[in-house]
């Protein structure tokens, strides 16, 4: 079943990673995520993250954006949670703030664990319009050795995710792919690296490719 689910997830992403590569870019996108289990299934998540632009036609560093999210859940069910939170969004001579709203739900399968999730932002900032986006999101983190994840092992996780916006009374779709190898120092600290692929703006113009080289790195406190 495991080689299966890694046979489909890579042939549904292979057509993203194939298209044509006008307008595009290569940035760096590194991230460190801080979990918090609290009383009575409450958790806390700390995330920052850091946008830099490595190549946009020739190759040129530029620093882009750092976000700071913090976002509380509660367990609601067996395998479903319920969450909402608060990112802070620093730019060049720009701050954004954004809401967040999400429900997820994660099965356990014999040698992997699929994740859905459903979520809604609303982003606000002085010289922009409110733009509102509703996402879904579908993951997959499969062991690379034996049937679930131990210390010292990696693993690998992929992801795909549609995110349709509205800004401005214009809507547009984002689509998302990820494929990523991680490793579990102990069961609070893992390491991803891998790439991430995003394409938007191709309903009213030239489609956008971005291409992310990710580093996650998560800890549980």
């Amino acid at each position: 079943m495991k080689r299966y689910l890694l046979f489909f997830l890579l042939v549904s992403l292979l057509p993203l990673l194939t298209m044509a590569q006008t307008n595009y870019l290569l940035g760096f996108l590194p991230s460190v995520n801080l979990n918090k289990k609290l009383p009575e299934d409450w958790s806390l998540n700390f995330k920052a993250e850091s946008r830099q632009s490595l190549y946009r036609g020739n190759f040129d560093y530029e620093y882009l954006l750092t976000d700071l999210a913090l976002v509380a859940a509660k367990k609601i069910g067996i395998n479903t949670s319920a969450a909402g939170g608060y990112l802070l969004r620093v730019g060049q001579n720009r701050v954004q703030h954004r809401a967040i709203q999400q429900v997820s739900f994660v099965k356990g399968y014999a040698g992997f664990r699929l994740s859905h999730r459903v979520s809604a932002d609303q982003t606000f900032g002085k010289d922009d319009a409110p733009e509102y986006r509703l996402r879904y999101r579908l993951s997959s983190e499969v062991p690379l050795q034996g049937l679930s994840l131990d210390p010292m092992e990696f693993f690998i996780k992929l992801s795909n995710e549609y995110l349709g916006s509205i800004q401005y009374d214009v809507f547009d779709l984002e689509i998302r792919a990820a494929a990523f190898i991680g490793y579990a120092f102990s069961p609070k600290q893992k390491l991803e690296f891998g790439l991430d692929y995003r394409l938007d703006s191709f309903i009213h113009g030239q489609a956008r490719n971005r291409y992310w080289i990710g580093l996650n790195f998560y800890q549980s406190l």
